[in-house]
């Protein structure tokens, strides 16, 4: 089997931290280029991590002919625009959260990778997570009954100043939004992937630390098809970081204290016992080799461009109180 060569646009923390080590150690996969507007900086992180080209214009890259498949991994203003030209240009695309700006931008993405007949992947990889795979197990197993409620608390001390890594965060123009659309958008798709599709959201944006142009805290009240709620509180404004998932059953109730940890507690009729499923070294690992699989196997991708558009489209509701 023939290796998927992949091109890289954007070379940030998180490519470096887990993009290209997800490449790197997956079978049949193999990083070619990578693009960064400051030629330098791309000429070295390519030669770090053994790519044999870079390129200052993501458009260059995406011309390629040796390349089969890119990571965008951007600020969001971009992901439509990129994802676009790289589907036009014949390319696989595996995506960075959250998906786009909005869902006019999230549907011009799926059109265009339909259009082209290329794989569409969104990079929520904990919908991956051997721990959320459990708790959709236990809810199957009907041992806490019916999902009653589901609540997440998401918080995370975060503040940059103009010119630092990752402040296009605080841009609205560039990120779209703040907690809620950075961090909280993997929270709403673990809710999605657990209790299904969401029929109402209610939302609170504010400030109350920073002064900014995106909100440094949100809170968002779901009710989901099925009549389950849901609260998601997603914060960069308070300092103790928290990861929660609680899960509250018509029989029982599952507890997961750090959900990037994959230990919970499980309480039900039957009583209370701890279950530990822990994740990868690499959290992107899973998800860049599923992305992998569906090139070569030409099969759907686990979250798709169709998911990552309802994620938008509940993102949008959230922002448009």
């Amino acid at each position: 089997m023939s290796k998927i060569k992949w091109g890289l646009i954007g070379c940030g923390d998180i490519s470096r931290k887990r993009v290209v080590p997800g490449i790197k150690d997956s079978k049949n996969s193999k990083l070619i280029a990578v693009n960064r507007s400051d030629f330098s900086r791309a000429m070295s992180f390519a030669k770090e991590f053994g790519a044999k080209k870079w390129m200052k214009k993501w458009q260059d890259l995406i011309a390629d002919d040796e390349i089969d498949a890119v990571y965008i991994a951007t600020p969001v203003y971009l992901h439509a625009e990129q994802s676009i030209a790289a589907a036009e240009a014949g390319k696989h695309i595996l995506c960075e959260k959250s998906m786009a700006m909005n869902t006019l931008e999230a549907d011009r993405m799926i059109d265009a990778c339909k259009a082209n007949n290329v794989k569409l992947g969104i990079a929520y990889y904990r919908n991956l997570y051997p721990g959320v795979h459990r708790i959709k197990e236990i809810i199957s197993d009907r041992e806490i009954g019916n999902i009653v409620h589901i609540q997440s608390n998401n918080f995370e001390n975060f503040n940059r100043k103009p010119g630092e890594a990752r402040y296009w965060l605080l841009e609205k123009e560039k990120s779209g939004g703040g907690p809620m659309m950075d961090m909280g958008c993997h929270r709403i798709e673990v809710f999605v992937n657990i209790a299904g599709q969401v029929k109402q959201v209610t939302s609170f944006n504010d400030n109350i630390v920073f002064k900014r142009e995106v909100e440094d805290s949100s809170i968002a009240h779901f009710r989901f098809e099925s009549g389950t709620t849901g609260i998601l509180s997603s914060s960069h404004a308070a300092k103790e970081p928290k990861d929660t998932l609680d899960i509250y059953g018509s029989e029982g109730s599952i507890h997961v204290p750090i959900l990037n940890e994959g230990t919970m507690t499980i309480i039900t009729n039957n009583g209370t016992r701890v279950e530990k499923h822990p994740n990868p070294a690499n959290v992107h690992q899973a998800i860049i080799e599923d992305f992998i699989q569906a090139i070569t196997e030409d099969i759907e991708p686990a979250v798709t461009g169709k998911m990552g558009r309802e994620i938008t489209r509940i993102l949008d509701k959230i922002y448009s109180r």
